[in-house]
């Protein structure tokens, strides 16, 4: 039984991948570029509709969609519509590649993934990790980064995250006893525990866990974690424990904070619109409207200009308000 998808972006009905590749081309085709008809055929399929596009358009003209779409549009449109051309089982391992490479490491990237990934998707970004790139995922982490921070990310990517079943309440005490006394009851921080016990216990168990934690300690966990640790340890940590209490929560926070405030972090809103779109952005949306009180449609409107504006618009679908 497939898994009803909480995307905003569906399979288009009636589709036909050669005239939508006749239109593209049209679009792009002589002096100036019909950005309008490439965003409306782009963000209205699904990535599995996109790249039989893709084919009919070589197929037709002996052309790269991509390349095409590269060479006539500029900026972060042309970022956002190259994102949602790139094969759905690709799209996490070559984000995690682009993190790690160069003189700097993109932790927020890392982070974000490795954390809110279910064991079965982290199987899969390994996988074609290996296979794009003819290199270890976890060689390339544990080349890149360091400490505690390092060893939380190998442990996440070992994808050995207990699957959910029965709750051993016993287990559930104990844990909630061992983070208390790692962190709250100790001079510094045991942070070995927290890496164990977040990075391997089932989710449903540590839902649990963490409310025993609160009636233990007096503090949520997340209140812990900012105390006791700090840097890019501290930002995995939380990022685990949000995802644990909710993944379209986590996505919902990290879009408004993407846009709160001067600037806009464009990256992880292309990011988190293109990857979620087919998965649970309905479910982000909800989430969004509930915790910041306004729509997600409502903050891109108002972040955000021109084309790009237009595509991630589209890829919202509804407005919440």
């Amino acid at each position: 039984m497939a898994k009803l998808s909480r995307g905003t972006v569906k399979d288009f009905p009636g589709f036909d991948a050669r005239t939508d590749a006749e239109t593209l081309r049209k679009a792009m085709k002589g002096l100036g570029t019909d950005e309008e008809a490439v965003l409306k055929i782009l963000t209205s399929r699904s990535n599995a509709q996109r790249q039989q596009i893709a084919s009919a358009f070589k197929t037709l003209f002996g052309r790269d969609l991509v390349d095409d779409l590269k060479s006539e549009l500029t900026g972060k449109f042309e970022t956002l519509m190259v994102a949602l051309m790139r094969p759905a089982r690709l799209f996490d391992a070559h984000e995690l590649k682009h993190a790690l490479k160069g003189a700097g490491t993109n932790e927020k990237v890392l982070t974000e993934i490795l954390a809110s990934r279910t064991t079965a998707e982290l199987r899969n970004i390994k996988q074609v990790y290996l296979e794009e790139y003819e290199s270890n995922l976890e060689d390339h982490i544990t080349g890149d980064t360091t400490g505690y921070y390092q060893r939380m990310l190998v442990v996440l990517v070992q994808a050995n995250r207990d699957p959910d079943g029965r709750i051993d309440e016993g287990l559930v005490e104990q844990d909630a006893q061992v983070l208390f006394k790692a962190g709250e009851l100790k001079w510094g921080t045991d942070e070995e525990k927290f890496i164990t016990i977040l990075g391997t216990r089932s989710i449903c168990h540590l839902r649990k866990v963490f409310d025993r934690y609160m009636t233990i300690s007096g503090f949520q966990i997340e209140e812990t974690i900012d105390r006791e640790t700090s840097g890019d340890l501290e930002k995995l940590l939380l990022a685990i424990v949000k995802c644990v209490r909710s993944v379209p929560a986590y996505f919902a926070e990290s879009l408004f904070y993407a846009m709160k405030g001067g600037g806009t972090d464009d990256d992880t809103l292309i990011r988190i619109m293109v990857s979620r779109s087919e998965i649970d952005l309905l479910d982000v949306r909800r989430e969004f409207r509930k915790n910041f009180a306004k729509s997600l449609h409502h903050m891109i409107q108002k972040d955000t200009s021109g084309d790009f504006r237009k595509a991630l618009l589209l890829l919202c679908g509804g407005d919440d308000e």
